[in-house]
């Protein structure tokens, strides 16, 4: 399983980015996907999730401001995150949970400027 995660930045308050996160080495279509983030001296918190069939969900924090989508011909996870806030500071994760492992993609740094 290899996750590679890409899209981060450093953006002002307001502004948007979009993180993908490319997937291999398993039945892409098949599995749920996550993005998680770390911010220092944070514990890592569940952003988003998309199941197989499409259905998504949210943290409370980026409710109406981040999506979670997929192409599973392309095998890609997108998190487009709008009206970003100093507090959405993070590194990003890709994440897949399968057959009782976790397996995390290696983050990419968002970084939103007041």
């Amino acid at each position: 399983v290899q996750l590679q995660a890409s899209g981060g930045g450093l953006v002002q308050a307001g502004g948007s980015l979009r993180l993908s996160c490319s997937a291999s080495g398993f039945m892409f279509r098949l599995n749920t996907m996550d993005w998680y983030r770390q911010a220092p001296g944070n514990q890592r918190e569940l952003v988003a999730t998309i199941t197989s069939n499409g259905i998504t969900d949210y943290a409370e924090s980026v409710k109406g401001r981040f999506t979670i989508s997929r192409d599973n011909v392309k095998k890609v996870v997108y998190l487009q995150m709008n009206d970003l806030k100093p507090e959405d500071t993070a590194v990003y994760y890709c994440h897949l949970a399968r057959a009782g492992l976790d397996y995390w993609g290696h983050g990419t740094l968002v970084t939103v400027s007041s």
